[in-house]
C-alpha cells in the first residue's frame, strides 16, 4: 500500500500478542495504562517488540516523551542496518499472469469514493530539488520515456499482499533524465491526496522501482494511483506513493506520511 494502512493500534489488535515479561523494576498492574500505550507506537512487527523496551527497564513509562525519544533512536538504528543489509542488485520475485489477484484491492486512509479525480490534460509532474531540469513533465512526456512492465507482489504492513502487473518508467531512467544529484540521499514524493513519502537514493535506484503509468494492459485506475504512482517491490505497500504530484531530490530526510507517525522509515522487504 501507499497512502493506504490502518492507525496502528487496529493494527496491533489483529495480532495475536504473547505473553510478556517485565522488566526488573517494573509493576506491570502499576503501568498497565503506559503498557498499551507504549504497544501502540510499536508500529511495525518486525521492528521493535515489548521485549526490546525491556532493555529500558531505566525509563519511566509514565514519561511519553522519553519512551518516544528511545524508540525514535531504535527505529532510525532500524533504518541504518536496513540500508546496509540493502542489495542494489538482489531482485524481487517476480510471478505470472496467472498469479495476478483479481480484483487487486483498493486500500488508503480515505474511502475509495474519496480518490483524486485529476485531470488528464492538465496534469504536470513537478520537479524540484538537486536536479539540473526543473521542467514539469505531462502524461505524454512520460510516455516518451522507455517503459517496462513487471508482476510483482505489493505487500501491507496489514498483513495482506496482492500480485499486480505494472507499466511505466524505470525510476533510474527519469532520474537520468532530469539530471537527478544521483549521490544525493533521498527522494521524495508529494502526491494529489495530501500523502507524502520518501525513499532512500540505492533504492530509488533499484531496477525494479518504477514510474508507473499503467496497470495490467490499461491506463492506471484511479483507485490504484492515476495518473502517476510508483512500484517500489522492494518496501512495504506505504512506500508505494499514489497519485504523485511532484517528485524531488534532496539531501535533507523528508519524513513521510506514516513514517512520521512512527512507521519505521526503511521498511525494506
Amino acid at each position: 500500500m501507499s497512502d493506504e494502512t490502518m492507525p496502528p493500534s487496529r493494527a496491533a489488535a489483529s495480532q495475536p500478542r504473547p505473553r510478556r515479561r517485565v522488566a526488573a523494576g517494573l509493576d506491570a498492574k502499576d503501568h498497565r495504562t503506559g503498557l498499551r500505550n507504549l504497544e501502540r507506537r510499536l508500529f511495525l512487527r518486525s521492528s521493535l517488540s515489548l521485549g526490546a523496551v525491556a532493555l529500558l527497564s531505566g525509563c519511566n513509562l509514565q514519561d511519553g516523551d522519553t519512551v518516544d525519544k528511545v524508540l525514535w533512536a531504535m527505529s532510525r538504528w532500524n533504518d541504518r542496518v536496513q540500508a546496509w543489509l540493502f542489495d542494489p542488485a538482489r531482485l524481487a520475485p517476480t510471478y505470472t499472469a496467472a498469479d495476478i489477484t483479481n480484483p487487486f484491492p483498493f486500500n488508503a486512509f480515505y474511502p475509495i469514493d474519496d480518490v483524486p479525480d485529476v485531470d488528464p490534460s492538465d496534469f504536470r509532474l513537478q520537479v524540484s530539488g538537486r536536479v539540473e531540469s526543473k521542467r514539469p513533465w505531462s502524461l505524454a512526456d512520460l510516455r516518451t520515456l522507455p517503459q517496462t512492465s513487471q508482476i510483482t507482489r505489493h505487500v501491507c504492513i496489514e498483513g495482506w499482499s496482492a500480485i499486480g502487473e505494472w507499466g511505466g518508467v524505470p525510476f533510474r531512467t527519469f532520474l537520468e533524465r532530469i539530471g537527478a544529484d544521483l549521490t544525493a540521499r533521498y527522494v521524495g514524493f508529494k502526491c494529489a491526496d495530501r500523502y507524502y513519502t520518501s525513499l532512500d537514493m540505492p533504492t530509488a535506484l533499484h531496477p525494479q522501482t518504477q514510474l508507473t503509468l499503467d496497470f495490467g494492459r490499461a491506463v492506471l485506475p484511479a483507485e490504484y494511483g492515476f495518473p502517476l504512482k510508483l512500484r517500489v517491490p522492494t518496501k512495504l505497500g506505504f512506500k508505494n506513493p499514489k497519485y504523485i504530484a511532484e517528485i524531488f531530490v534532496t539531501n535533507d530526510y523528508p519524513g513521510g506520511y506514516w513514517e512520521d507517525q512512527g512507521y519505521n522509515w526503511f521498511s525494506g522487504l
